[in-house]
């Protein structure tokens, strides 16, 4: 079943990618003459319009072929000859798509395992809140005069707590504990408990982690109510990860990061088995994931990507007619060379890790 479900997940997110390249175009006047899923021998096709629309056999890729795409064309519907932010509109799409399929699927993520609420779910035995006499079902309402309105805004005070003790050591860092010493903090809460409202204090000391932690966790709700509020969330979670991404990224291209980290086709089938056995749930949430990298990895400045034909609109705009639909072409072939290279090395050291 891994396999099959691999291949459902590549196929969507392809999809996904080159369906966005087709609308944008098909709206921007552009000629599109096939739509593919998938690469290599034709399996079955139709023709619809100027359009034909195809599914080839390697479950893994599809494309968007536009008229002038990557040679010169006289057609005055050839993408070659519309305005340059059109042609970025097209390019840009696919990822875009991409990130938003990650942003829905995240957010469907996060509802199912529910969002988080400022109504405590549990209170750890002989923690800071026990001690305070919290109880599970009290809902929190204030923090030292700052409004709460859910979980996050009770995470973000007690980070903040943290972060600002870590301001004052003087040699924090990621393996040193932010809280030096037996150092002690008084905080106010303003809590409802049944629709009674009353202030508790509570006095928090370093945990043997070194941070300041209440001791509760929050309730987690799936209502309607809260079913939008979670694309909030998603989108919050998506953009959180594409820093990281980019950060990842950076480490590679400066030769900082772990080739262990870096997984291609055959690393990717091994995680989605490995999310499989964990819950359907675990297996959207990789998606989401693969989905995000899609759209963020076209979207790098070189040859062949999107990024990369994004530049040479760029490069082409100033340079006026200097660079030729034919030059740019051979350029993108000789880029996509560059990536089976690097995908085919990818895919022998993520089998070398299997074995």
């Amino acid at each position: 079943m891994t396999i099959v479900y691999a291949i459902i997940i590549f196929c969507l997110l392809v999809f996904v990618h080159e369906m966005g390249h087709f609308v944008v175009a098909k709206k921007s006047g552009v000629k599109v003459n096939e739509f593919a899923l998938g690469m290599g021998p034709k399996l079955f096709s139709f023709t619809r319009g100027e359009t034909k629309y195809s599914l080839r056999a390697i479950p893994i890729g599809g494309y968007c072929a536009m008229e002038g795409e990557d040679e010169d064309s006289s057609d005055p519907r050839a993408f070659n000859n519309k305005p340059a932010w059109k042609r970025a509109l097209v390019l840009f799409a696919g990822s875009a798509m991409n990130i938003i399929l990650a942003i829905v699927l995240m957010s469907v993520v996060i509802f199912y395992v529910g969002v988080a609420i400022s109504t405590i779910d549990s209170v750890s035995e002989s923690s800071p809140a026990a001690v305070a006499g919290i109880e599970a079902g009290d809902t929190i309402l204030v923090m030292d005069g700052v409004e709460v309105e859910d979980w996050a805004d009770v995470t973000a005070f007690t980070d903040g707590l943290n972060e600002d003790a870590a301001d004052n050591h003087p040699v924090s860092s990621a393996a040193t504990p932010p809280v030096e010493g037996n150092s002690s903090v008084e905080l106010l809460l303003t809590l409802d408990r049944d629709g009674e409202v009353f202030d508790e204090e509570l006095l928090l000391s370093p945990d043997e982690e070194g941070y300041y932690r209440m001791g509760v966790t929050a309730q987690r709700v799936h209502t309607p109510a809260y079913f939008f509020k979670s694309f909030g969330y998603g989108t919050k979670a998506i953009f959180q990860m594409t820093g990281m991404m980019y950060e990842a990224i950076g480490q590679l291209v400066t030769g900082r990061a772990d080739m262990d980290q870096v997984s291609g086709p055959v690393g990717i089938v091994k995680a989605v088995g490995d999310s499989a056995k964990y819950g359907f749930i675990y297996l959207v949430q990789l998606t989401a994931l693969i989905s995000l990298n899609l759209g963020i990895m076209n979207l790098l400045p070189f040859p062949a990507l999107d990024g990369g034909r994004l530049i040479f609109l760029l490069i082409r705009k100033v340079t006026g007619k200097k660079v030729t639909d034919s030059m740019e072409g051979k350029v993108h072939l000789a880029g996509m060379l560059v990536l089976f290279a690097f995908m085919i090395f990818i895919t022998v050291h993520d089998i070398g890790n299997l074995l």
